[in-house]
Protein backbone atom coordinates (compact mmCIF):
# COMPACT_ATOMS: atom_id res chain seq x y z
CA UNK A 1 0.00 0.00 0.00
CA UNK A 2 1.71 3.23 -1.26
CA UNK A 3 -0.93 5.71 -0.76
CA UNK A 4 -1.44 7.37 2.19
CA UNK A 5 -3.37 5.41 4.73
CA UNK A 6 -4.44 4.32 8.24
CA UNK A 7 -2.94 1.42 10.17
CA UNK A 8 -5.55 -0.16 12.64
CA UNK A 9 -4.28 -2.92 15.04
CA UNK A 10 -6.45 -5.94 15.83
CA UNK A 11 -9.61 -7.13 14.73
CA UNK A 12 -11.65 -7.37 17.81
CA UNK A 13 -15.10 -5.53 17.53
CA UNK A 14 -13.43 -2.21 18.15
CA UNK A 15 -11.02 -2.35 15.59
CA UNK A 16 -12.63 -4.28 13.07
CA UNK A 17 -15.49 -1.11 13.22
CA UNK A 18 -12.72 2.04 13.01
CA UNK A 19 -11.43 -0.26 9.70
CA UNK A 20 -14.49 -0.63 8.14
CA UNK A 21 -15.49 3.47 9.36
CA UNK A 22 -12.12 4.02 7.48
CA UNK A 23 -12.86 2.66 4.87
CA UNK A 24 -16.18 3.11 4.19
CA UNK A 25 -14.77 7.01 4.30
CA UNK A 26 -12.64 5.86 1.10
CA UNK A 27 -9.88 5.73 3.24
CA UNK A 28 -7.33 2.82 2.99
CA UNK A 29 -6.78 1.04 5.84
CA UNK A 30 -3.94 -1.57 6.50
CA UNK A 31 -5.19 -4.05 9.51
CA UNK A 32 -2.39 -5.52 11.32
CA UNK A 33 -3.45 -9.35 13.32
CA UNK A 34 -1.00 -12.14 14.04
CA UNK A 35 -3.44 -13.84 12.45
CA UNK A 36 -4.34 -11.57 9.14
CA UNK A 37 -8.02 -11.97 9.89
CA UNK A 38 -10.33 -9.19 9.68
CA UNK A 39 -13.05 -7.75 7.40
CA UNK A 40 -12.99 -8.03 3.90
CA UNK A 41 -13.30 -4.62 2.25
CA UNK A 42 -11.24 -3.55 -1.31
CA UNK A 43 -9.69 -0.71 0.80
CA UNK A 44 -8.84 -2.96 3.46
CA UNK A 45 -5.31 -4.53 3.55
CA UNK A 46 -5.08 -7.48 5.94
CA UNK A 47 -1.50 -8.34 7.02
CA UNK A 48 -0.39 -10.58 9.48
CA UNK A 49 2.25 -8.85 11.59
CA UNK A 50 3.20 -9.14 15.34
CA UNK A 51 2.68 -5.69 16.26
CA UNK A 52 4.59 -6.57 19.89
CA UNK A 53 8.03 -5.98 17.47
CA UNK A 54 8.71 -3.01 17.90
CA UNK A 55 10.36 -2.80 13.69
CA UNK A 56 7.34 -4.82 12.34
CA UNK A 57 4.69 -2.38 13.69
CA UNK A 58 7.35 0.72 12.45
CA UNK A 59 7.71 -0.39 9.20
CA UNK A 60 4.12 -0.60 8.53
CA UNK A 61 3.33 3.41 9.79
CA UNK A 62 5.63 4.35 6.41
CA UNK A 63 3.19 6.55 4.86
CA UNK A 64 0.31 6.16 7.20
CA UNK A 65 -1.62 9.29 8.77
CA UNK A 66 -2.96 7.50 12.06
CA UNK A 67 -2.30 4.64 13.96
CA UNK A 68 -5.35 3.10 15.94
CA UNK A 69 -3.81 0.75 18.24
CA UNK A 70 -6.83 -1.85 19.06
CA UNK A 71 -5.21 -4.26 20.76
CA UNK A 72 -6.27 -6.37 23.85
CA UNK A 73 -4.73 -8.21 26.85
CA UNK A 74 -4.43 -12.54 26.11
CA UNK A 75 -6.54 -12.77 29.02
CA UNK A 76 -9.21 -10.72 31.69
CA UNK A 77 -7.02 -10.40 34.60
CA UNK A 78 -4.67 -7.86 36.02
CA UNK A 79 -1.59 -9.49 35.84
CA UNK A 80 -2.13 -10.31 31.86
CA UNK A 81 -2.38 -6.97 31.20
CA UNK A 82 0.16 -5.32 33.85
CA UNK A 83 2.66 -7.74 31.79
CA UNK A 84 1.38 -6.77 28.35
CA UNK A 85 -0.06 -3.71 28.18
CA UNK A 86 2.51 -1.37 28.86
CA UNK A 87 4.83 -2.63 26.38
CA UNK A 88 2.57 -3.03 23.39
CA UNK A 89 1.67 0.72 24.59
CA UNK A 90 5.37 1.78 24.36
CA UNK A 91 6.05 0.60 21.27
CA UNK A 92 2.73 1.56 19.31
CA UNK A 93 3.71 5.02 21.03
CA UNK A 94 7.06 5.08 19.95
CA UNK A 95 6.54 4.18 16.09
CA UNK A 96 3.92 6.58 16.36
CA UNK A 97 6.20 9.29 17.91
CA UNK A 98 8.76 8.22 14.99
CA UNK A 99 6.61 9.05 11.81
CA UNK A 100 5.22 11.90 13.60
CA UNK A 101 1.39 10.18 13.17
CA UNK A 102 -1.17 10.72 16.24
CA UNK A 103 -1.99 7.40 17.97
CA UNK A 104 -5.52 6.71 19.30
CA UNK A 105 -6.46 4.16 21.92
CA UNK A 106 -10.20 3.10 23.03
CA UNK A 107 -9.81 3.00 26.60
CA UNK A 108 -12.27 1.56 29.51
CA UNK A 109 -13.60 3.69 32.69
CA UNK A 110 -11.66 1.18 34.96
CA UNK A 111 -9.41 4.11 36.28
CA UNK A 112 -11.80 5.99 37.56
CA UNK A 113 -12.63 7.26 40.57
CA UNK A 114 -16.43 5.96 41.04
CA UNK A 115 -17.57 8.03 44.37
CA UNK A 116 -18.89 11.18 42.22
CA UNK A 117 -21.47 10.37 39.24
CA UNK A 118 -21.85 11.53 36.43
CA UNK A 119 -18.35 10.51 34.93
CA UNK A 120 -17.03 13.12 32.92
CA UNK A 121 -13.54 13.88 31.26
CA UNK A 122 -12.42 15.86 34.04
CA UNK A 123 -13.21 13.02 36.61
CA UNK A 124 -10.07 11.31 39.22
CA UNK A 125 -8.82 8.78 37.24
CA UNK A 126 -6.26 7.81 39.99
CA UNK A 127 -6.95 3.57 40.72
CA UNK A 128 -4.15 1.94 41.91
CA UNK A 129 -5.07 -1.70 42.29
CA UNK A 130 -6.12 -4.51 40.10
CA UNK A 131 -7.27 -3.93 36.36
CA UNK A 132 -7.95 -0.04 37.37
CA UNK A 133 -4.53 0.52 38.53
CA UNK A 134 -3.19 -1.09 34.93
CA UNK A 135 -5.51 1.20 33.11
CA UNK A 136 -4.40 4.01 35.18
CA UNK A 137 -0.55 3.95 34.79
CA UNK A 138 -1.27 3.08 30.88
CA UNK A 139 -2.73 6.70 30.64
CA UNK A 140 -0.11 8.62 33.05
CA UNK A 141 2.65 6.61 30.91
CA UNK A 142 1.05 8.06 27.48
CA UNK A 143 0.57 11.58 29.08
CA UNK A 144 4.15 11.76 29.49
CA UNK A 145 5.12 10.15 26.15
CA UNK A 146 6.08 12.28 23.40
CA UNK A 147 3.71 10.78 20.51
CA UNK A 148 0.50 12.16 20.36
CA UNK A 149 -1.98 10.28 21.99
CA UNK A 150 -5.71 10.42 22.47
CA UNK A 151 -7.34 7.81 24.73
CA UNK A 152 -10.96 7.58 23.55
CA UNK A 153 -13.13 6.06 27.03
CA UNK A 154 -16.26 3.94 26.82
CA UNK A 155 -18.47 1.99 28.97
CA UNK A 156 -19.49 -1.48 28.52
CA UNK A 157 -20.05 -2.31 25.14
CA UNK A 158 -22.86 -3.30 22.70
CA UNK A 159 -23.54 -3.29 18.80
CA UNK A 160 -22.81 -5.52 16.13
CA UNK A 161 -19.61 -7.48 16.19
CA UNK A 162 -19.75 -7.53 19.82
CA UNK A 163 -20.18 -10.49 21.31
CA UNK A 164 -18.14 -11.20 24.82
CA UNK A 165 -20.08 -8.65 26.82
CA UNK A 166 -22.78 -8.02 29.62
CA UNK A 167 -24.91 -6.52 26.53
CA UNK A 168 -23.36 -8.85 24.35
CA UNK A 169 -23.67 -12.86 24.43
CA UNK A 170 -24.59 -12.76 28.08
CA UNK A 171 -27.93 -10.86 26.73
CA UNK A 172 -28.46 -10.61 22.83
CA UNK A 173 -28.73 -14.28 22.05
CA UNK A 174 -30.72 -15.26 25.27
CA UNK A 175 -32.98 -12.63 24.07
CA UNK A 176 -34.11 -14.08 20.83
CA UNK A 177 -34.21 -17.49 22.27
CA UNK A 178 -36.56 -16.47 24.72
CA UNK A 179 -34.52 -17.40 27.76
CA UNK A 180 -33.95 -16.03 31.34
CA UNK A 181 -31.01 -13.71 31.11
CA UNK A 182 -29.24 -12.82 34.59
CA UNK A 183 -27.75 -9.82 35.14
CA UNK A 184 -24.73 -9.00 37.37
CA UNK A 185 -25.11 -6.39 40.47
CA UNK A 186 -28.63 -4.72 40.00
CA UNK A 187 -31.15 -5.22 37.10
CA UNK A 188 -32.58 -1.53 38.17
CA UNK A 189 -30.06 0.63 38.29
CA UNK A 190 -28.65 3.64 35.74
CA UNK A 191 -25.82 2.18 33.74
CA UNK A 192 -24.07 3.53 30.36
CA UNK A 193 -23.79 1.37 27.27
CA UNK A 194 -21.31 2.57 25.03
CA UNK A 195 -22.43 1.67 21.41
CA UNK A 196 -19.25 0.52 20.03
CA UNK A 197 -19.82 2.11 15.97
CA UNK A 198 -19.97 5.46 17.94
CA UNK A 199 -16.75 4.39 20.00
CA UNK A 200 -15.21 4.12 16.38
CA UNK A 201 -16.51 6.62 15.00
CA UNK A 202 -15.01 8.90 18.25
CA UNK A 203 -11.72 7.60 17.55
CA UNK A 204 -11.61 8.58 13.59
CA UNK A 205 -12.75 11.95 14.35
CA UNK A 206 -10.44 12.77 17.20
CA UNK A 207 -7.31 11.43 14.97
CA UNK A 208 -8.16 14.21 12.41
CA UNK A 209 -8.42 16.88 15.27
CA UNK A 210 -5.63 18.41 16.71
CA UNK A 211 -7.77 20.28 19.63
CA UNK A 212 -7.98 16.22 20.31
CA UNK A 213 -4.59 15.12 20.88
CA UNK A 214 -3.02 14.09 24.22
CA UNK A 215 -6.56 13.92 25.88
CA UNK A 216 -8.55 11.64 27.62
CA UNK A 217 -12.04 11.95 25.48
CA UNK A 218 -15.09 10.20 26.16
CA UNK A 219 -17.05 8.11 23.24
CA UNK A 220 -20.74 9.35 22.46
CA UNK A 221 -22.54 7.45 24.58
CA UNK A 222 -26.68 7.41 25.20
CA UNK A 223 -28.28 8.32 28.21
CA UNK A 224 -28.04 5.89 30.92
CA UNK A 225 -30.75 3.16 31.77
CA UNK A 226 -30.70 0.04 33.35
CA UNK A 227 -29.88 -3.50 32.47
CA UNK A 228 -33.45 -4.20 32.74
CA UNK A 229 -33.98 -2.10 30.15
CA UNK A 230 -31.59 -3.04 27.78
CA UNK A 231 -32.92 -6.60 27.76
CA UNK A 232 -36.40 -4.52 26.63
CA UNK A 233 -34.37 -2.85 24.11
CA UNK A 234 -33.04 -6.04 22.14
CA UNK A 235 -36.79 -7.71 22.88
CA UNK A 236 -38.46 -4.80 21.01
CA UNK A 237 -36.04 -4.83 18.53
CA UNK A 238 -36.38 -8.15 17.69
CA UNK A 239 -40.46 -8.36 18.18
CA UNK A 240 -39.62 -11.31 21.02
CA UNK A 241 -41.51 -10.57 24.40
CA UNK A 242 -38.23 -9.31 27.01
CA UNK A 243 -37.68 -12.48 28.86
CA UNK A 244 -37.51 -13.05 32.74
CA UNK A 245 -34.02 -11.00 34.25
CA UNK A 246 -32.74 -12.53 37.29
CA UNK A 247 -29.79 -11.24 39.32
CA UNK A 248 -26.73 -12.24 40.08
CA UNK A 249 -25.76 -10.50 43.56
CA UNK A 250 -22.36 -9.34 44.66
CA UNK A 251 -21.76 -11.72 47.53
CA UNK A 252 -22.76 -14.84 45.11
CA UNK A 253 -19.84 -13.77 42.68
CA UNK A 254 -17.51 -12.93 45.25
CA UNK A 255 -17.72 -16.47 46.85
CA UNK A 256 -17.59 -17.90 43.78
CA UNK A 257 -14.38 -15.69 43.02
CA UNK A 258 -12.63 -17.07 46.15
CA UNK A 259 -11.88 -20.01 44.17
CA UNK A 260 -12.07 -19.03 40.54
CA UNK A 261 -9.67 -16.60 39.66
CA UNK A 262 -11.30 -15.87 36.68
CA UNK A 263 -14.85 -15.10 38.43
CA UNK A 264 -12.77 -13.17 41.03
CA UNK A 265 -11.51 -10.42 37.97
CA UNK A 266 -15.22 -10.22 36.99
CA UNK A 267 -15.90 -9.73 40.72
CA UNK A 268 -13.45 -7.16 41.05
CA UNK A 269 -15.73 -4.61 38.38
CA UNK A 270 -19.27 -5.51 40.41
CA UNK A 271 -19.33 -1.80 42.12
CA UNK A 272 -19.88 -0.65 38.82
CA UNK A 273 -22.92 -2.60 38.71
CA UNK A 274 -24.92 -2.36 42.18
CA UNK A 275 -25.07 1.64 41.52
CA UNK A 276 -24.77 4.20 39.43
CA UNK A 277 -22.46 4.33 36.27
CA UNK A 278 -22.89 6.84 34.32
CA UNK A 279 -20.79 8.47 31.39
CA UNK A 280 -21.09 11.72 30.33
CA UNK A 281 -19.66 12.55 26.67
CA UNK A 282 -20.99 16.19 26.13
CA UNK A 283 -17.56 17.72 26.48
CA UNK A 284 -16.72 15.28 23.81
CA UNK A 285 -19.32 15.66 21.57
CA UNK A 286 -19.03 18.92 20.96
CA UNK A 287 -15.25 18.93 20.30
CA UNK A 288 -16.16 16.46 17.79
CA UNK A 289 -19.28 17.14 16.33
CA UNK A 290 -20.99 13.74 16.92
CA UNK A 291 -24.00 12.37 18.74
CA UNK A 292 -24.51 8.60 20.18
CA UNK A 293 -26.79 7.11 18.29
CA UNK A 294 -29.93 6.30 19.94
CA UNK A 295 -30.59 3.34 21.88
CA UNK A 296 -33.86 2.06 19.96
CA UNK A 297 -31.69 2.21 16.88
CA UNK A 298 -28.71 0.76 17.78
CA UNK A 299 -30.48 -2.07 19.80
CA UNK A 300 -32.24 -3.06 16.43
CA UNK A 301 -28.43 -2.96 14.47
CA UNK A 302 -27.10 -5.17 17.17
CA UNK A 303 -30.00 -7.77 16.74
CA UNK A 304 -29.78 -7.93 13.20
CA UNK A 305 -26.32 -8.52 13.24
CA UNK A 306 -26.73 -11.74 15.89
CA UNK A 307 -29.77 -13.11 13.46
CA UNK A 308 -27.38 -12.68 10.38
CA UNK A 309 -24.29 -14.11 12.80
CA UNK A 310 -26.42 -17.13 13.82
CA UNK A 311 -27.88 -17.81 10.21
CA UNK A 312 -24.37 -18.45 9.04
CA UNK A 313 -23.60 -20.63 12.06
CA UNK A 314 -26.31 -22.85 11.36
Amino acid sequence: MTETHAVVTGAGPVGTNVALQLAGLGRPVRLLTRSGSGPEHPLIERVRADVAQPGELASHLEGADALFHCIHGSAYSAKAWARELPQADRIAMDAAAAASVPVVFPESLYSYDLSAMPLTEENPRGARRGKGGVRARLLRARAEHEAATVSVVASDFYGPRVRMAHAGDRMVPLVLEGKKITVMGSADVPHSFTYVPDLAAAMIAAAGERAAWNRVLHAPTAPAVTQRRMVEEFAAAAGVPAPRVAVLPAWALQAVGVVMPSVRELAETMPQFTAEFVIDSAATERLLGLAPTPLADGAAETVRWWRAAERLAA
